[in-house]
């Protein structure tokens, strides 16, 4: 029997799963996991210290990519002579290694966060460098690593490293004007962008040029920089299309607006044409059969011809309410390095969803940005994670150990 007959009863199971799991989730909120507020453990200090609503959220954004899974995944395996379950059980694998990844992340102090972020800015330098000299050629371009028979893409574990330590050199920049932390900043940012550019993977580094420009603004540094900031990037950009045939060929295909050309814009605009509002149903969708990328670049496409413009859009609303929720935590952080911190993981997040979703709505260019926890991809699944499970540490309520007031010595005689 065809394995795509049964993905119907696939997706059903897994939506009474999900149910049963939210569930017990809630229950167990509300029941604050039988701790005592006056259990000092390790474990219900970080329960009762950590965000539950942002958790529950990103732990429902795992699951939904679970669920598609189903929908994307087999018949791209079967068109590369694979075992349709392939790239399924792929996905479960690094979305269960993913969720533990996260969750031993989230235990962290914000100290040994930055620390984590400094051994993967290093090792993500290292992995740069070294896909130039043995990474593989494709279509012109040098992004993957072979490492023990898996490759990895070095770059998706750059940026939360670089986000990490960008916003403790900018507030060490503020706190001690004597250090030279907005210099040392720059010449980081350089550094990977210039990294980037020689892949080339110009989209990572525009990326990661306009995070760097909103924690430049968000820190209070001089506006005049900004500005130098806005023409750097609008340079590199030129650069890429004067020097790139890649580059220029897909900015040169947007603008112009050809829909003749059947590129996989065009067949992802098809898939919400042909979704509508409620979509065709589960496992019914046809366009994913000639996406060659419906399980990475363009399953936002397959949601949109399978569930509908409303699941959609529930998903864009979950992506921008994980976000939201992270900066109105980081709002009340006293530390302006996590503060910045936080800011800048939310908005590198948030940024990879939309340039994911814009592409598939050919509101921009085509580029290869996964959709994260969604589209299926073990370098994306745990580079996000990581993202994330920084994300989770620095936005645990602590003690503001500056505010706390001191005993008053009292003079004895």
């Amino acid at each position: 029997m065809n394995p795509m007959f049964g993905v119907s009863g696939q997706c059903s199971t897994l939506l009474r799963t999900a149910q049963v799991a939210y569930t017990w989730h809630h229950d167990s909120m509300h029941a604050d996991m039988s701790f005592s507020r006056a259990d000092k453990s390790w474990l219900a200090e970080w329960w009762f210290t950590i965000d539950r609503r942002l958790l529950l959220m990103i732990f429902t954004l795992i699951g939904i990519g679970l669920l598609l899974s189903f929908a994307a995944s087999p018949s791209v395996a079967m068109k590369r002579g694979f075992q349709p379950y392939h790239f399924v059980s792929r996905h479960f694998a690094f979305a269960i290694l993913g969720a533990i990844v996260l969750v031993l992340i989230s235990f962290l102090s914000p100290c040994k966060v930055r620390r984590l972020a400094s051994a993967l800015l290093l090792a993500g330098f290292a992995g740069l460098l070294a896909v130039q000299y043995f990474g593989p050629e494709i279509n012109g371009a040098r992004r993957w690593l072979p490492v023990f028979g898996q490759t990895i893409q070095p770059s998706e574990f750059v940026k939360p490293g670089f986000v990490v330590v960008i916003a403790w050199l900018l507030a060490e920049a503020r706190r001690r004007p004597d250090m030279p932390g907005l210099l040392l900043a720059c010449l980081l940012t350089a550094t990977v962008a210039g990294l980037l550019l020689a892949e080339p993977d110009v989209g990572q580094m525009m990326l990661v040029l306009a995070v760097f420009g909103l924690l430049y603004v968000v820190s209070g540094q001089p506006l005049i920089g900004a500005v130098a900031l806005v023409g750097v990037g609008a340079g590199g950009l030129g650069f890429a299309y004067m020097n790139l045939a890649h580059v220029q060929s897909r900015i040169d295909r947007f603008l112009s607006g050809n829909a003749g050309e059947r590129t996989q814009v065009d067949r992802a605009l098809q898939a919400f044409t042909e979704g509508g509002l409620l979509g065709r149903g589960p496992g019914e969708g046809t366009v994913k059969a000639v996406l060659p990328d419906a399980h990475t670049d363009f399953i936002f496409a397959v949601v949109a011809e399978e569930y509908g413009a409303i699941a959609c859009l529930a998903l864009l609303a979950l992506y921008a309410a994980i976000s939201l929720s992270a900066v109105i935590r980081a709002a009340d952080e006293a530390d302006p390095a996590n503060r910045l911190a936080v800011f800048g993981l939310a908005a590198i997040f948030a940024a990879q969803a939309s340039i994911n979703m814009g592409v598939n709505t050919g509101l921009l260019p085509a580029k290869g940005m996964t959709l994260p926890f969604i589209s299926a991809g073990g370098s994306s699944m745990l580079a996000v994670s990581i993202t994330v499970g920084m994300l989770l540490a620095l936005t645990r309520r602590r003690s503001d150990l500056a505010n706390v007031k001191k005993p008053r010595l009292v003079a004895t005689t």
